[in-house]
């Protein structure tokens, strides 16, 4: 329970079906810590959003537990995320929390309690392959969807989750919040990430604050000849496909095309420069009776629909690696993010991208 409208909208509802529930709240940062770049400070584990959970389990008359997870969040999804920056990725923290932290930690405590099943606040739904194999699906409301997120739930947790919030769209969750009268039902819904604070490049103070300095250096900005047409102080300071706050001034559109780690090289292209074909993956999770699948929707962001292409294999099944072919070129696919596999609505696995081509390579 975050304390927000979802997770309480959800407990809710499962009070109302029977359940016997129990809150848990996950206490992973503490939110001063988050300096953001006009000085405020970001709002994860804030005091009042826990009080706020405390508060929406007195009110629906079960009990809430708060417990410290701060420093395995801090060497699960911080340190790695600041990492992924300093080599020129765009990370995925919120896929790396559900995979190395949060699931894990709340089987474990759910073990220690008793439950039999374990159910959050995220739009998503839970299923059945054709051969009865537990599978996770993608939420009714496409908009919220967050079943991209959880593509790495392990299997002994697939079998015991519940998404009570599924088949809902957001606005219904909101009502439904307000008309039960529930602790924090007109927050505001946050669009950063919980750790950081606030502001598109928000990201770069804790990177600089928690980074080993040597590691951040200044370098070139060249366009796509390779001629320097500026420097930067740091190629964490960026991503691909970003456009605002260059640097620079080119005389037309362009965007961040390529980042080099290892020369401190950012390179800029246009638009078209910005489109792949093919992304290798990593670490690839495969949902319980599942094979890498030879044709998939694939979806290489959070906010991406999916396109279609195939997927192979790359060395030995014990390697996890795979390459995905797509049949149309799509945008902005970078290193560092999620590719996620699905066969029609159902989450069938995916991987974390490390190198992404223009062309198909032979």
């Amino acid at each position: 329970m975050s304390g927000g409208v979802d997770s309480g909208v959800a407990a809710a509802r499962l009070v109302d079906q029977g359940y016997d529930v129990v809150g848990v709240t996950l206490h992973l940062w503490d939110y001063p810590d988050s300096p953001d770049e006009k000085g405020g400070h970001g709002r994860c584990c804030a005091p009042e959003d826990q009080y706020d959970a405390r508060r929406t389990a007195d009110a629906l008359g079960f009990p809430h537990y708060t417990f410290d997870r701060r420093e395995l969040f801090r060497l699960r999804v911080v340190d790695p995320f600041v990492e992924a920056y300093l080599e020129g990725e765009t990370p995925s923290p919120c896929t790396a929390c559900n995979r190395t932290v949060k699931l894990g930690e709340l089987e474990g405590i759910a073990r220690r309690l008793g439950a039999t099943r374990i159910a959050t606040g995220h739009y998503a739904r839970a299923g059945r392959s054709a051969q009865g194999h537990a599978r996770i699906l993608e939420a009714k409301d496409a908009r919220k969807d967050q079943s991209y997120f959880l593509y790495a739930t392990p299997h002994s947790l697939v079998e015991k989750m519940l998404f009570p919030l599924g088949e809902s769209h957001k606005p219904e969750v909101r009502a439904e919040a307000v008309a039960r009268d529930l602790p924090g039902a007109t927050k505001g819904e946050s669009q950063e990430l919980c750790f950081v604070g606030q502001g598109d490049h928000a990201y770069v103070g804790l990177v600089e604050e928690r980074a080993d300095k040597a590691r951040i250096r200044p370098g070139p900005i060249v366009d796509a000849d390779g001629r320097v047409v500026g420097r930067h102080e740091g190629v964490h300071r960026y991503t691909v496909g970003q456009r605002r706050g260059l640097g620079v001034a080119v005389g037309k559109p362009a965007f961040v095309s390529r980042i080099d780690p290892s020369t401190g090289t950012v390179t800029l292209g246009d638009a078209g420069d910005l489109l792949a074909r093919e992304v290798d993956l990593e670490d690839v999770h495969l949902a319980e009776g599942a094979t890498l699948p030879s044709r998939a929707r694939v979806r290489i962001r959070y906010r991406h629909e999916g396109a279609f292409g195939h997927v192979l294999p790359l060395g030995p099944p014990g390697e996890r690696r795979a390459r995905v072919v797509l049949d149309e070129p799509v945008r902005a696919a970078v290193r560092g993010q999620i590719a996620v596999f699905y066969e029609g609505d159902a989450v069938l696995g995916g991987g974390r991208i490390v190198r992404v081509g223009a062309e198909v390579a032979p």
